[in-house]
């Protein structure tokens, strides 16, 4: 039994390792993405601008030459600057038109992946419970479960109710092949007192998180390579932990759905490189 108690520990110790060095690249590399978004969108405004301005020029060689042709019944007075001036400026529209709708096309894929999420674990999930949160920040969803719904208190064993929600959620990312989890273990600030296996919040925390990832991956058949367990302990917490229902909330179990961001960082920087030459 020592023997199972330690190798527990080591197995634990290692996992919450390589979840805070995964959880911290996924936030570095979402926030890498989330600062190209940004520059897209100035680019955009910018190319929305340039486009109003060309659009403006055209319409103003329209109305001259067809002042030229009103005054004269010789339709080929349209003189061939004008009409020069005329080409140049439409094909510069069409240019702007093709860069704005790339630049839309790949900011439009991402937004509207998400909201198809969103609706997909709404409906899935059930929005009505208050215990079960599902909201979108920055482009990333995230399903947010009250403990109370899914461990007694100090506990990491998942309960059998937790385990009908998560089988909703499992369905969900079971039918997005291109979708990552993460899943995110929170306590309140009292200190969790030592049973000899887990020491601390860190590990409680990381060990919900594993135990939700375990279900997962053993009981509903998510890809294992799909999932990321993470724990957060007390540190990110909703509310100030000031009252007994503040700490409740606190206590909670977050699932991020994200697609991989990778596909849609490689469309932003290929229409970025276009747009350079």
């Amino acid at each position: 039994m020592r023997k199972i108690v330690i190798a527990l520990s080591v197995l634990m110790a290692l996992t919450s390792c390589v979840s805070k060095k995964k959880y911290a690249e996924l936030e570095a590399k979402n926030k890498e993405t989330q600062d190209l978004l940004n520059s897209c969108t100035v680019k955009l405004n910018t190319c929305l601008e340039e486009k109003a301005g060309l659009a403006a020029t055209a319409e103003s060689y329209k109305q001259h030459n067809q002042d030229l042709i009103n005054s004269s019944k010789d339709l080929t007075i349209l003189t061939t600057k004008g009409a020069e001036n005329l080409e140049k400026s439409l094909e510069s529209l069409k240019e702007k038109d093709l860069k704005i709708s790339r630049l839309q096309d790949a900011l439009t894929k991402k937004d509207s992946v998400t909201l198809a999420l969103v609706t997909s674990l709404k409906g899935a999930v059930g929005i009505n419970d208050p215990d079960i949160e599902v909201n979108v920040e920055k482009g990333v969803v995230f399903i947010s479960i009250a403990d109370k719904l899914l461990f007694k208190s100090g506990s990491y064993d998942v309960s059998d109710k937790a385990k009908t929600v998560l089988a909703k959620v499992a369905k969900v990312v079971n039918d997005k092949p291109d979708f990552e989890c993460m899943v995110e273990g929170h306590t309140d600030n009292v200190p969790y007192k030592s049973n000899g296996i887990i020491l601390d919040n860190w590990d409680l925390s990381v060990k919900r998180s594993t135990s939700i990832v375990r279900v997962l991956t053993n009981d509903l058949g998510v890809n294992p390579a799909k999932l990321i367990a993470a724990g957060r302990s007390s540190y990110v917490p909703l509310v100030a932990n000031d009252t007994a229902e503040d700490k409740a909330r606190n206590r909670r179990t977050r699932i991020v759905v994200m697609p991989k961001i990778d596909q849609f960082y490689d469309m932003i920087e290929k229409e970025m490189k276009k747009q350079a030459k």
